[in-house]
C-alpha cells in the first residue's frame, strides 16, 4: 500500500505543482480556506511542521505568516516540487510518517497535516510521534476525507471497519488509481483523543466563489461534506 501511494503521488507531483492550485475548487475554495481559518494570521517565530506537504502550497502560506517551517512528504517528487516552490525558505524532507520522526521532543508549536492521514492505515504510532514532537499545548490541525462520503465509494461497505478504497481521479485528462483508507467516525475521534484534546471539529463549507464557478458541485457539498477538519491540542 505504501509503495502504491508513493508511486501514485510521484506521478501526480507535476499536476499538483502546475495546476491544482488554480483548477481544483475542492482545494482552493473548500479545504484550504477552512484550514487556514484555524490558524493565527501571524505565526512569527512559531515552529511548524507541514506533515504531508504535497507540492508545498501550505508550506509557502506558513512561511508567509512568519513561521519557521519544516515540510515532509513520502513522495520524493512532491518534495522536489516543494523545494522548487519555496527554495531555501524551509527545510524539506522525504520521509514516512509511520516511522520514528527525526525531530527532537517538544520541537514544534503546530503540526499541520492536509489531506494526508487517510493514506495511513494505523494512526496510533503517527499520533504518538506527533504528540512527542509537539510542545505542551501545541496544536495539531489536520484534514481528511469525510467518512460519511467515502463510504459511498464502496459497493459493500462495512462501516465499523477500516477499509481500503481505490478511487479513480481524472487529472488533466489522465486517470489515476488512488488508494486510501476509510474509517468510522468514532475511530477518528478516539484515535485523536488518545494523545490530544480535540478543540474543534469542522465540516467545511465551500466559498461563494466555489458556488459561482461550479453551482452543481457547490450544491452537492452543501448536501454531503467531502472533508473533515480536526483541531486538537497536545496533552
Amino acid at each position: 500500500m505504501k509503495e502504491r501511494v508513493k508511486e501514485t503521488f510521484d506521478q501526480l507531483a507535476k499536476v499538483y505543482e502546475k495546476s491544482v492550485d488554480h483548477t481544483s475548487l475542492y482545494n482552493s475554495e473548500y479545504e484550504r480556506p477552512s484550514m487556514l481559518a484555524h490558524l493565527p494570521r501571524s505565526l512569527h517565530n512559531k515552529n511548524v511542521l507541514d506533515a504531508g506537504c504535497a507540492a508545498g502550497w501550505y508550506t509557502l502560506q506558513l512561511i508567509k505568516r512568519g513561521a519557521n517551517v519544516v515540510a515532509t512528504d513520502i513522495s520524493l517528487e512532491m518534495v522536489n516540487a516543494t523545494k522548487r516552490r519555496i527554495g531555501e525558505k524551509a527545510k524539506v524532507h522525504c520521509l514516512d510518517l509511520e516511522t520514528e520522526l527525526p525531530f527532537d521532543d517538544n520541537s514544534f508549536d503546530i503540526i499541520l497535516s492536509s489531506l494526508t492521514l487517510h493514506y495511513i492505515k494505523e494512526w496510533d504510532h503517527v499520533f504518538h510521534e506527533f504528540q512527542r514532537i509537539l510542545k505542551p499545548q501545541g496544536i495539531l490541525l489536520f484534514s481528511i476525507h469525510h467518512p460519511f462520503t467515502d463510504i459511498k465509494l464502496l459497493p459493500d461497505a462495512k462501516y465499523f471497519s477500516t477499509e481500503l478504497i481505490i478511487d479513480t481521479w481524472n487529472k488533466e485528462g489522465k486517470l489515476y488509481k488512488v488508494p486510501f483508507y476509510r474509517r468510522p467516525l468514532n475511530e477518528i475521534i478516539n484515535s485523536t483523543q488518545k494523545n490530544f484534546s480535540i478543540e474543534k471539529i469542522t465540516e467545511p463549507l465551500p466559498t461563494m466563489k466555489f458556488k459561482e464557478q461550479s453551482p452543481e458541485k457547490y450544491n452537492r457539498l452543501m448536501e454531503s461534506p467531502q472533508f473533515l477538519i480536526i483541531k486538537a491540542v497536545s496533552k
